[in-house]
């Protein structure tokens, strides 16, 4: 029969990582102290190697993407203000032509 499920926190995860990373238990010893597959162990031993860099960039994990979307943001917002800016003129200097229609 299989189990239903379950979903660990980030902080469960993260503590059985790292007692995999420190190697003072074999994966299967882990895995049968905290009932979890083995291969669940490994995935989770590989992100926390993956993503540590991204903790000591600028202080928080996401900097730089978050950075690149304000970018994107800021020129998305200067290109609607041109746009808005050029219709508005063009409506503007044309009154005879909107009231036409």
């Amino acid at each position: 029969m299989k189990r239903p499920r379950r979903n660990h926190s980030p902080v469960f995860k993260a503590k059985v990582a790292l007692q995999a990373l420190r190697g003072d238990k074999t994966l299967a010893e882990l895995a049968q102290q905290h009932d979890i597959h083995p291969n669940q162990i490994t995935t989770w031993k590989s992100q926390l190697l993956e993503h540590a860099p991204e903790l000591f960039a600028n202080g928080h994990s996401g900097s730089a993407d978050s950075e690149r979307r304000i970018q994107e943001l800021h020129a998305k917002i200067g290109e609607l203000t041109m746009e808005r800016d050029f219709l508005s003129n063009a409506l503007g200097r044309f009154p005879a032509a909107s009231a036409k229609r």
